[in-house]
Protein backbone atom coordinates (compact mmCIF):
# COMPACT_ATOMS: atom_id res chain seq x y z
CA UNK A 1 0.00 0.00 0.00
CA UNK A 2 3.06 2.46 0.72
CA UNK A 3 4.36 1.50 -3.10
CA UNK A 4 0.84 2.45 -4.56
CA UNK A 5 0.68 5.39 -2.73
CA UNK A 6 4.12 6.60 -4.02
CA UNK A 7 3.07 5.92 -7.16
CA UNK A 8 0.06 7.88 -6.92
CA UNK A 9 2.12 11.04 -5.80
CA UNK A 10 4.77 10.97 -8.10
CA UNK A 11 2.15 10.56 -10.62
CA UNK A 12 0.72 13.81 -9.17
CA UNK A 13 3.92 15.39 -8.78
CA UNK A 14 4.59 15.13 -12.95
CA UNK A 15 0.66 15.91 -13.59
CA UNK A 16 1.14 19.09 -12.21
CA UNK A 17 5.33 19.33 -13.68
CA UNK A 18 3.45 19.23 -16.85
CA UNK A 19 0.61 21.65 -16.19
CA UNK A 20 3.37 24.12 -15.15
CA UNK A 21 5.44 23.38 -18.20
CA UNK A 22 2.31 23.74 -20.40
CA UNK A 23 1.34 27.14 -18.82
CA UNK A 24 4.02 29.71 -21.07
CA UNK A 25 3.25 28.11 -24.21
CA UNK A 26 -0.69 28.72 -23.03
CA UNK A 27 0.20 32.45 -22.38
CA UNK A 28 2.55 33.02 -25.31
CA UNK A 29 -0.25 31.65 -27.78
CA UNK A 30 -2.81 34.09 -25.81
CA UNK A 31 -0.89 37.54 -25.90
CA UNK A 32 -0.21 36.50 -30.37
CA UNK A 33 -4.09 36.18 -30.61
CA UNK A 34 -4.57 39.40 -28.53
CA UNK A 35 -2.22 41.14 -30.31
CA UNK A 36 -3.63 39.91 -34.02
CA UNK A 37 -6.87 40.95 -32.63
CA UNK A 38 -5.62 44.53 -31.77
CA UNK A 39 -3.88 44.50 -34.87
CA UNK A 40 -7.07 44.27 -36.86
CA UNK A 41 -9.02 46.20 -34.90
CA UNK A 42 -6.37 49.07 -35.70
CA UNK A 43 -6.12 48.06 -39.03
CA UNK A 44 -9.97 48.18 -39.70
CA UNK A 45 -10.27 51.81 -37.76
CA UNK A 46 -7.76 52.69 -39.90
CA UNK A 47 -9.46 51.49 -43.24
CA UNK A 48 -12.66 53.29 -41.93
CA UNK A 49 -11.28 56.33 -41.12
CA UNK A 50 -9.25 56.57 -44.88
CA UNK A 51 -12.45 55.66 -46.24
CA UNK A 52 -14.44 58.63 -44.62
CA UNK A 53 -11.80 60.92 -45.43
CA UNK A 54 -11.90 60.13 -48.98
CA UNK A 55 -15.67 60.78 -48.66
CA UNK A 56 -15.17 64.19 -46.97
CA UNK A 57 -12.34 64.96 -50.12
CA UNK A 58 -15.08 64.14 -52.23
CA UNK A 59 -17.87 66.03 -51.28
CA UNK A 60 -18.71 68.97 -53.36
CA UNK A 61 -19.22 72.40 -52.19
CA UNK A 62 -22.89 72.81 -52.15
CA UNK A 63 -22.88 76.89 -51.94
CA UNK A 64 -20.38 79.73 -52.68
CA UNK A 65 -22.09 82.63 -50.22
CA UNK A 66 -20.42 86.29 -50.94
CA UNK A 67 -19.95 88.74 -47.92
CA UNK A 68 -19.28 92.51 -48.20
CA UNK A 69 -20.31 95.82 -48.87
CA UNK A 70 -19.66 95.75 -53.04
CA UNK A 71 -20.46 98.09 -55.51
CA UNK A 72 -17.89 97.52 -58.42
CA UNK A 73 -17.82 93.88 -57.85
CA UNK A 74 -21.00 91.77 -58.65
CA UNK A 75 -21.35 88.98 -56.32
CA UNK A 76 -22.48 86.54 -59.35
CA UNK A 77 -18.85 87.44 -60.86
CA UNK A 78 -16.79 86.41 -57.84
CA UNK A 79 -19.25 82.87 -57.64
CA UNK A 80 -18.28 82.77 -61.26
CA UNK A 81 -14.44 83.14 -60.45
CA UNK A 82 -14.66 80.92 -57.27
CA UNK A 83 -16.47 78.32 -58.91
CA UNK A 84 -13.87 78.68 -62.33
CA UNK A 85 -11.00 77.40 -60.14
CA UNK A 86 -12.10 75.16 -57.42
CA UNK A 87 -10.54 71.73 -57.63
CA UNK A 88 -10.53 69.50 -53.87
CA UNK A 89 -14.39 69.60 -53.45
CA UNK A 90 -15.40 71.44 -49.66
CA UNK A 91 -12.29 69.95 -47.51
CA UNK A 92 -9.80 69.96 -50.48
CA UNK A 93 -10.25 73.27 -51.88
CA UNK A 94 -7.56 75.34 -51.87
CA UNK A 95 -8.50 78.46 -50.01
CA UNK A 96 -5.43 80.46 -50.25
CA UNK A 97 -5.20 80.02 -54.09
CA UNK A 98 -8.79 80.89 -54.28
CA UNK A 99 -7.89 84.27 -52.19
CA UNK A 100 -5.63 84.95 -54.82
CA UNK A 101 -7.89 84.64 -57.45
CA UNK A 102 -9.81 86.78 -55.96
CA UNK A 103 -7.80 89.39 -55.18
CA UNK A 104 -7.16 89.55 -58.88
CA UNK A 105 -9.85 91.16 -59.81
CA UNK A 106 -9.86 95.08 -60.40
CA UNK A 107 -12.01 96.09 -57.74
CA UNK A 108 -11.00 93.67 -55.31
CA UNK A 109 -8.82 94.78 -52.51
CA UNK A 110 -8.24 92.19 -50.17
CA UNK A 111 -10.50 88.60 -49.70
CA UNK A 112 -11.06 86.23 -47.34
CA UNK A 113 -12.57 82.67 -47.78
CA UNK A 114 -13.68 80.32 -44.96
CA UNK A 115 -15.07 77.15 -44.39
CA UNK A 116 -18.56 76.67 -43.02
CA UNK A 117 -20.18 73.38 -42.08
CA UNK A 118 -21.57 71.55 -43.77
CA UNK A 119 -21.32 72.46 -47.30
CA UNK A 120 -20.71 76.51 -48.14
CA UNK A 121 -17.35 78.33 -48.79
CA UNK A 122 -18.22 81.73 -47.46
CA UNK A 123 -16.23 84.35 -49.65
CA UNK A 124 -15.67 88.23 -47.71
CA UNK A 125 -15.04 90.57 -50.47
CA UNK A 126 -13.13 94.40 -49.27
CA UNK A 127 -13.25 96.06 -52.24
CA UNK A 128 -10.78 99.10 -53.68
CA UNK A 129 -11.10 102.60 -52.46
CA UNK A 130 -9.78 105.02 -54.85
CA UNK A 131 -7.45 107.82 -53.32
CA UNK A 132 -6.90 109.42 -56.60
CA UNK A 133 -6.53 108.57 -60.15
CA UNK A 134 -3.23 107.22 -62.34
CA UNK A 135 -2.75 108.61 -65.29
CA UNK A 136 -5.26 108.11 -67.78
CA UNK A 137 -6.21 104.42 -66.79
CA UNK A 138 -5.60 103.87 -63.34
CA UNK A 139 -6.34 104.56 -59.77
CA UNK A 140 -4.36 105.11 -56.21
CA UNK A 141 -5.68 103.39 -53.32
CA UNK A 142 -5.20 104.04 -49.91
CA UNK A 143 -1.88 102.43 -50.02
CA UNK A 144 -0.74 104.31 -52.92
CA UNK A 145 -0.62 101.05 -54.77
CA UNK A 146 -2.20 101.20 -58.45
CA UNK A 147 -5.09 99.35 -59.92
CA UNK A 148 -6.57 99.64 -63.56
CA UNK A 149 -10.22 98.65 -63.62
CA UNK A 150 -12.31 98.06 -66.49
CA UNK A 151 -14.53 100.99 -65.60
CA UNK A 152 -14.35 103.53 -62.95
CA UNK A 153 -16.70 106.75 -64.47
CA UNK A 154 -17.81 107.42 -61.29
CA UNK A 155 -14.30 108.55 -60.14
CA UNK A 156 -13.40 110.68 -62.83
CA UNK A 157 -13.39 113.65 -60.72
CA UNK A 158 -10.77 112.62 -58.62
CA UNK A 159 -7.43 114.26 -58.58
CA UNK A 160 -4.99 112.90 -61.30
CA UNK A 161 -1.36 112.16 -60.09
CA UNK A 162 0.74 111.12 -62.87
CA UNK A 163 4.99 110.27 -62.31
CA UNK A 164 7.44 107.80 -63.60
CA UNK A 165 7.12 104.21 -62.28
CA UNK A 166 8.18 103.52 -58.41
CA UNK A 167 7.02 107.32 -57.49
CA UNK A 168 3.26 106.29 -56.89
CA UNK A 169 3.89 106.37 -52.74
CA UNK A 170 6.58 109.72 -53.10
CA UNK A 171 3.74 111.27 -55.21
CA UNK A 172 0.73 110.72 -53.01
CA UNK A 173 2.72 112.05 -50.10
CA UNK A 174 3.24 115.35 -52.60
CA UNK A 175 0.13 115.78 -53.26
CA UNK A 176 -1.55 115.49 -49.62
CA UNK A 177 0.61 117.64 -48.02
CA UNK A 178 0.34 119.82 -50.81
CA UNK A 179 -3.96 119.66 -50.63
CA UNK A 180 -3.55 119.79 -46.83
CA UNK A 181 -1.24 123.02 -46.88
CA UNK A 182 -3.80 124.63 -49.74
CA UNK A 183 -7.06 124.06 -47.83
CA UNK A 184 -7.26 127.09 -45.69
CA UNK A 185 -6.81 129.10 -48.82
CA UNK A 186 -10.13 126.98 -50.42
CA UNK A 187 -7.40 125.56 -52.96
CA UNK A 188 -8.06 122.53 -54.10
CA UNK A 189 -5.34 120.19 -55.92
CA UNK A 190 -6.76 118.92 -58.93
CA UNK A 191 -3.57 117.40 -60.94
CA UNK A 192 0.26 116.69 -59.90
CA UNK A 193 2.70 115.27 -62.14
CA UNK A 194 6.36 114.60 -61.50
CA UNK A 195 8.58 114.20 -64.82
CA UNK A 196 11.43 112.17 -65.07
CA UNK A 197 14.25 114.83 -63.53
CA UNK A 198 11.61 115.08 -60.41
CA UNK A 199 10.08 118.84 -61.65
CA UNK A 200 6.87 118.72 -59.59
CA UNK A 201 4.07 120.78 -61.35
CA UNK A 202 0.56 121.27 -59.91
CA UNK A 203 -2.95 122.69 -61.11
CA UNK A 204 -5.49 123.85 -59.11
CA UNK A 205 -8.78 124.36 -59.37
CA UNK A 206 -9.91 127.22 -61.27
CA UNK A 207 -6.84 126.08 -63.31
CA UNK A 208 -4.03 127.66 -61.65
CA UNK A 209 -0.53 126.17 -62.54
CA UNK A 210 1.72 125.87 -59.59
CA UNK A 211 5.59 124.37 -60.71
CA UNK A 212 7.12 123.67 -57.17
CA UNK A 213 10.32 121.98 -59.03
CA UNK A 214 12.22 119.29 -57.29
CA UNK A 215 13.64 120.92 -54.25
CA UNK A 216 12.86 122.37 -51.32
CA UNK A 217 9.00 121.32 -51.71
CA UNK A 218 7.63 122.25 -48.08
CA UNK A 219 9.64 125.79 -48.47
CA UNK A 220 8.01 126.18 -51.80
CA UNK A 221 4.61 125.75 -50.82
CA UNK A 222 4.57 128.04 -47.57
CA UNK A 223 5.79 130.94 -49.62
CA UNK A 224 3.27 130.10 -52.54
CA UNK A 225 0.78 130.20 -49.59
CA UNK A 226 2.73 133.69 -48.36
CA UNK A 227 2.28 135.23 -51.51
CA UNK A 228 -1.11 133.90 -52.43
CA UNK A 229 -2.54 135.55 -49.09
CA UNK A 230 -1.03 138.61 -49.83
CA UNK A 231 -1.00 139.60 -52.85
CA UNK A 232 -2.60 137.23 -55.58
CA UNK A 233 -6.17 135.95 -53.44
CA UNK A 234 -8.07 139.12 -54.57
CA UNK A 235 -6.93 138.54 -58.03
CA UNK A 236 -7.65 134.90 -57.99
CA UNK A 237 -9.10 134.29 -61.71
CA UNK A 238 -6.94 136.40 -63.24
CA UNK A 239 -3.88 134.30 -61.97
CA UNK A 240 -2.67 131.84 -64.71
CA UNK A 241 0.55 130.44 -63.45
CA UNK A 242 2.78 130.73 -60.64
CA UNK A 243 6.12 129.77 -60.92
CA UNK A 244 8.22 128.74 -57.61
CA UNK A 245 11.49 127.99 -58.69
CA UNK A 246 13.89 130.89 -57.49
CA UNK A 247 15.63 131.48 -54.72
CA UNK A 248 13.41 134.42 -53.58
CA UNK A 249 10.06 135.88 -54.81
CA UNK A 250 8.22 134.02 -57.83
CA UNK A 251 7.20 134.54 -61.74
CA UNK A 252 3.49 134.93 -61.69
CA UNK A 253 1.53 134.96 -65.23
CA UNK A 254 -1.85 136.37 -65.77
CA UNK A 255 -4.70 135.74 -67.45
CA UNK A 256 -4.90 138.20 -70.27
CA UNK A 257 -4.46 141.17 -70.64
CA UNK A 258 -1.07 139.18 -70.07
CA UNK A 259 1.52 140.39 -67.39
CA UNK A 260 4.23 138.68 -66.22
CA UNK A 261 5.98 139.68 -62.87
CA UNK A 262 9.43 138.48 -63.21
CA UNK A 263 12.02 137.64 -60.18
CA UNK A 264 15.81 136.67 -60.10
CA UNK A 265 16.22 132.64 -61.52
CA UNK A 266 17.07 130.42 -59.06
CA UNK A 267 20.25 128.84 -60.10
CA UNK A 268 19.70 125.94 -57.82
CA UNK A 269 17.14 124.43 -59.80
Amino acid sequence: MAASRRNRQAASRRRATSWRERLPARASVSRWLNGLLLCSALGLVAVLALRAWEGLLAMPVGRIAVAGKLEHVQRDEVRRVVAGVLEGGFVGADLDALRGHLEGLPWVYEAAVRRRWPDTLEITVQEQLPIARWGEEGFLNHEASVFRPRAGSRWQGLPTLEGPPGSEQRLMDYYQRLRDMLAPLDLAVTTLRQDERGQLDARLAGGLRLRLGSEDFLLRVQRFIDLYHNDLEARGPEVASVDMRYASGAAVTFHEPAQVAAVEPDRGQ
